[in-house]
């Protein structure tokens, strides 16, 4: 088994697709529910989209390593193993998966637009599997933990409608940017 052929190009790339999801987490719209809107999501859609599955996945990987060493890449410029304990530390955990499961879309359907469309649609439900049922484990209620239908109203419906902006975004960008990053 040969070990996977990277060259400068393929990890300044990875690298550049990092710092683009850590910017934006930084980028955060406060809302009344308990996890704010960031810009988080559409980076870790423009980095599987615009690189492919295999380097928008290590760009994921990384990022989620770099928080976890400590550098302030997460949302609030927080960074360090707690951050995984906080309710929204699901959703961190979810991207890595998010990564993986559009890879294998793409592995098995192709590069088609519709593929990554569909990948990004249901990505998002992997992702908010995670962060819904890590908040659920972790975001105590009065002693007692919430129950999966306030987790939903509370962390998944609010951002259905950032989350299709998102999306559409991120499949526009991607069509424009894809054919100059390959």
């Amino acid at each position: 088994m040969t070990a996977p052929k990277f060259c400068a190009k393929d990890i300044a790339y990875i690298a550049v697709f990092t710092a683009l999801i850590a910017v934006g987490a930084w980028i955060a719209i406060p809302t009344p529910a308990r996890i704010d809107f960031n810009l988080q999501t559409l980076g870790v859609f423009l980095a599987v989209g615009v690189l492919g599955g295999k380097r928008g996945t290590l760009a994921i990987l990384a990022y989620l390593l770099l928080g976890l060493v400590g550098a302030p890449v997460f949302s609030g410029f927080s960074g360090g193993p707690g951050a995984l304990l906080t309710p929204s530390g699901g959703y961190l955990v979810g991207f890595l998966f998010t990564g993986l499961f559009m890879w294998g879309m793409e592995k098995v359907l192709g590069e088609k637009l519709w593929v990554l469309a569909l990948s990004m649609v249901l990505g998002m439900l992997v992702y908010d599997a995670f962060g819904t049922a890590w908040f659920m484990a972790v975001y105590p209620m009065g002693g007692e933990r919430v129950s999966l239908w306030t987790a939903l109203t509370w962390c998944v419906f609010p951002y259905i409608p950032f989350d299709t902006i998102k999306i559409v975004l991120a499949l526009v960008l991607t069509a424009r940017l894809r054919r100059h990053v390959r």
